[in-house]
């Protein structure tokens, strides 16, 4: 009986210490599993930062950049606005001419190349900034420009639109123009053929004398530039 007892207990131990085996060994199967699995490789805090800091800090350099140059610009155009403004004040109050009239005769020397300074020379000497003065030979407005002249370049031009400002600088500038670069830059022969004609100054030359009566002296006096602009 005690040798029986003795084996039950013994087959009892064996079944216990069976299951703990498999139980052991259902567990690490588990762990190596569970290890074998690929995982992605978790980044950083450190490096997530730094990579979200670079995107975040491309980006609104971009951005900074867009509106430094937006910026610039406007102040470009401003400086721009701001120098003319104050050019036409000084020519303005130096020929004593309203601003509006001191403006036409700088933007348009401007638009045809001629030097500003040399475009109100020309009109105060022809015209004392007269938009309706005529000459007894028929030469008219800021520019006194003879009709015949002014047809040269606008073909369609009629004599009661050079009285317009606009109108006669822009012509009268184009003119003066052609004759410095038709003259090879020699300004006081050019101005001589624009208050005389190109034939009596080529008459009076060919004969040896001088054709210069004065007006170049009168409009360049004091002034050192070329006449035109780029």
């Amino acid at each position: 009986m005690q040798r029986l007892q003795q084996t039950y207990v013994h087959r009892g131990d064996r079944v216990r210490r069976n299951e703990r085996i498999k139980k052991l060994l259902l567990v690490a199967g588990l762990a190596i599993s569970v290890a074998l699995i690929p995982h992605e490789r978790p980044q950083s805090a450190e490096a997530s930062s730094f990579t979200g800091f670079s995107f975040g800090s491309i980006a609104q350099s971009r951005h900074l950049r867009a509106e430094l140059d937006a910026t610039r610009g406007e102040l470009e155009l401003t400086r721009a606005r701001l120098d003319r403004a104050n050019t036409i004040l000084n020519y303005s109050t130096k020929y004593k001419i309203d601003a509006q009239l001191a403006g036409e005769i700088y933007d348009v020397s401007q638009a045809e190349g001629v030097d500003a300074d040399l475009g109100f020379r020309v009109v105060s000497v022809e015209s004392e900034f007269n938009p309706h003065a005529t000459s007894s030979v028929g030469a008219i407005g800021l520019t006194q420009l003879m009709p015949s002249t002014a047809r040269f370049f606008d073909h369609a031009v009629t004599k009661e639109q050079l009285y317009d400002p606009n109108t006669n600088l822009r012509l009268g500038f184009r003119y003066l123009r052609s004759l410095i670069t038709e003259y090879h830059g020699d300004l006081a022969l050019a101005l001589v053929v624009y208050n005389r004609g190109p034939e009596t100054v080529e008459t009076l030359r060919s004969l040896g004398v001088d054709p210069r009566n004065g007006y170049d002296a009168s409009v360049m006096k004091g002034y050192s530039g070329t006449g035109l602009v780029n």
